[in-house]
């Protein structure tokens, strides 16, 4: 089955309201999209979501290499040479991964469609549904106290609030917050990589008591040998997300002594599924848990993160809310969220489906 149609274009995403992390404040997001076609009419879509500040892929770069090389990469290939066509993207666009994202999930889309099956049987389903966690960015106490009982009230078990600016902040933080809610609902932090050493053992000593579920990068990329002399009951708790960004990463942080007990996946780092897959395998391999995570990204990619999230045995968080503060997106579909519990709808392929007056 050949693919007859290659179209690629990019969208600014508005946010319903804006963010901060450490190091910037953000209230809109540009996805690119991809949207190839089978001669039978079976389509798949695919979108990516570049980040800068962790990859170097940024959007101009990501949305010319789509441009240049699409038809090259797809046009008129064998829809059933998908193994081969994912790694002649991996090979063409080393430097792109949110790029090689949109073209290997709207491959995977188009393929499962015409093997009649949700994208996770592609893969092979071993959980049914997780939890997400819903982010809260850093703000002040009173504000993030206030998100939190919102969150709460909407149905979430899970916020990952964000720190790193300051470290008595955020211990101050954590206690409010858990004074706030309630010990029945889980609470994450990621500090991308705001801390340093000291401050994480800081942060740890005086949050024991708060029933903290994990640590996201707490450190910065170059202080990986750092985390190697933490205490392993520090080390297990923390999840590399910047350390982590392709399977290379996930070879080099396998050997032991471990810097984390987590690897924390994200198809905009990795370039797509296919990568995604080897990291997941290597994790496996080493008995290191899995968290899904993702940028400011549309409905089609979080839905393709949730399918091959459930098909990793040894996935145990998902922070899959990237599209949860989109003001639009292009689709609709891909997955139920019930309080806080995300769900792949049983239709083929990713199951999402554009929304009424947008077209590929």
């Amino acid at each position: 089955m050949q693919i007859k149609n290659v179209r690629v274009w990019s969208e600014n995403l508005k946010l319903t309201k804006p963010y901060s992390i450490s190091y910037e404040t953000i209230d809109s997001v540009k996805n690119v999209f991809v949207h190839i076609e089978l001669e039978d009419g079976t389509w798949g879509i695919g979108s990516g979501s570049p980040a800068e500040f962790v990859t170097g892929e940024d959007n101009s770069s990501c949305i010319n290499a789509l441009k240049d090389y699409s038809n090259d990469l797809l046009l008129n290939k064998n829809i059933n040479s998908i193994e081969s066509l994912c790694k002649s993207i991996n090979k063409i666009l080393p430097s792109n991964p949110a790029a090689r994202a949109a073209l290997d999930i709207a491959l995977f889309d188009a393929y499962s469609k015409i093997k009649k099956v949700p994208l996770f049987k592609i893969f092979g389903r071993c959980h049914d549904s997780f939890y997400t966690s819903i982010t809260i960015g850093i703000k002040s106490i009173e504000e993030s106290a206030k998100e939190a009982e919102e969150y709460v009230s909407r149905g979430f078990h899970l916020l990952k609030v964000k720190t790193g600016s300051n470290v008595d902040h955020d211990i101050d933080l954590i206690h409010k917050l858990r004074e706030t809610i309630g010990v029945s609902v889980g609470i994450r932090v990621d500090a991308n990589q705001g801390y340093t050493k000291n401050d994480l053992i800081k942060f740890v000593k005086n949050t024991e008591k708060q029933n903290i579920e994990l640590i996201e990068q707490p450190l910065s990329r170059e202080s990986d040998n750092d985390m190697k002399n933490l205490p392993k009951s520090i080390q297990r708790k923390c999840a590399a997300d910047e350390s982590l960004i392709d399977p290379d990463d996930a070879v080099r942080l396998s050997k032991e002594p471990y810097s984390f007990g987590i690897y924390n996946i994200k198809l905009m780092k990795c370039g797509g599924l296919s990568q995604a897959k080897k990291i997941s395998q290597i994790a496996n391999e080493n008995g290191i848990e899995l968290m899904w995570g993702c940028m400011d990204e549309s409905i089609i990619s979080i839905s393709a993160a949730l399918h091959i999230a459930l098909s990793s045995p040894t996935t145990k968080y998902l922070d899959l809310d990237g599209s949860f503060d989109l003001a639009k997106d292009i689709v609709s579909g891909g997955f139920k969220l019930k309080d806080g519990k995300l769900t792949p709808t049983m239709r083929p392929g990713l199951g999402v489906e554009f929304l009424e007056g947008i077209s590929a």
